[in-house]
């Protein structure tokens, strides 16, 4: 889930800047690793939820998430960028991910991490569907025929009278819907910050909201458990991290569709984890979400190299 969020909020930010130094091994091997330890943060998300609430298991993913990364984004950048510009677009921004973390946990409490994960690739469907009103960009024919398309992937994972449909299913579409609404926030705000301050704001913003509400629902954490809180929080900023710097060494061209590995290592999460394997329909519905998603994802970098000046 991550990974598609933060390849989105690392291009938004780097678009506009000059070419970094380039070592495209660097940035693929980064980019692969984050894709590796993001979906283990998953994998300890829906494990924590046999023993706690979905909104306690969020808390400890913010407040450790916050914990790792703030003595980092205040020794390079200063007490001071924690309060960042267009501050009220912020709030909306983290509220949006609050909201589509929170969903997406939900629905991996009880179906498959895989098939939840393909459900949530549906945010970029939605950021094309939503970019004429909200951003005023064009929206062609050939990425309205992507976005059909991308959601009969999505009836074909979700399959009525199948295993997948129920409420746990249309979590995981919400969650993918808020992420597409936090992507388009995301455009807006693009420039505004570094990306490490704004992960420092958003984990920040998520912990406090979260930790006025969690003692609704708090559960006292075994030892073992709370470690796995901590290691949660942990992968989650370092996987933040790990992508944040591919972007440093590798283009977006390049880097954009590895973020669509992710369904490779949390399928093997969930098969190792929790004997969960797709079935064929189930792989199908990926094939053709990730496929729409990669068309759509191609033709905003052709459009980008046409506009850009130079470019």
């Amino acid at each position: 889930m991550l990974a598609l969020r933060l390849v989105a909020d690392a291009t938004a930010r780097r678009a506009p800047a000059g070419p970094p130094r380039t070592n495209l091994t660097a940035g693929l091997a980064l980019m692969l690793a984050a894709m590796v330890v993001l979906p283990v943060m998953d994998g300890l998300a829906k494990h924590l939820q046999d023993a706690y609430p979905v909104g306690q298991v969020v808390w400890a993913r913010y407040t450790f998430h916050l914990l790792t990364m703030l003595p980092v984004v205040l020794w390079r950048f200063g007490p001071r960028s924690l309060w960042p510009d267009r501050i009220g677009e912020q709030v909306l921004r983290g509220g949006l991910l609050l909201a589509a973390t929170v969903l997406f946990f939900a629905a991996i409490g009880s179906i498959p991490l895989a098939d939840a994960l393909a459900l949530f690739f549906i945010s970029p469907l939605v950021v094309t569907l939503l970019a004429t009103l909200v951003l005023r960009e064009p929206v062609g024919p050939r990425r309205m025929v992507a976005v059909a398309v991308g959601f009969l992937g999505v009836l074909a994972v979700v399959r009525p009278g199948g295993a997948v449909f129920g409420p746990a299913a249309l979590l995981a579409l919400g969650a993918g819907t808020m992420h597409g609404l936090y992507m388009l926030v995301t455009r807006r705000l693009a420039g505004s910050a570094p990306p490490l301050v704004t992960l420092a704001y958003t984990a920040m913003l998520g912990a406090l909201v979260t930790s006025a509400v969690v003692g609704a629902w708090w559960v006292p954490p075994a030892p073992a458990d709370l470690a796995l809180m901590v290691a949660m929080g942990a992968l989650g900023a370092t996987g933040h991290f790990l992508i944040i710097k591919a972007f440093d060494y590798a283009p977006a061209a390049w880097l954009a569709p590895i973020g669509y590995a992710e369904i490779v290592t949390t399928t093997g999460v969930g098969w190792i984890g929790f004997g969960d394997f797709p079935d064929a329909w189930t792989w199908l519905g990926i094939v053709v979400i990730v496929g729409s998603g990669l068309f759509i994802s191609l033709l905003e970098r052709r459009t980008y190299r046409t506009l850009r000046p130079g470019g």
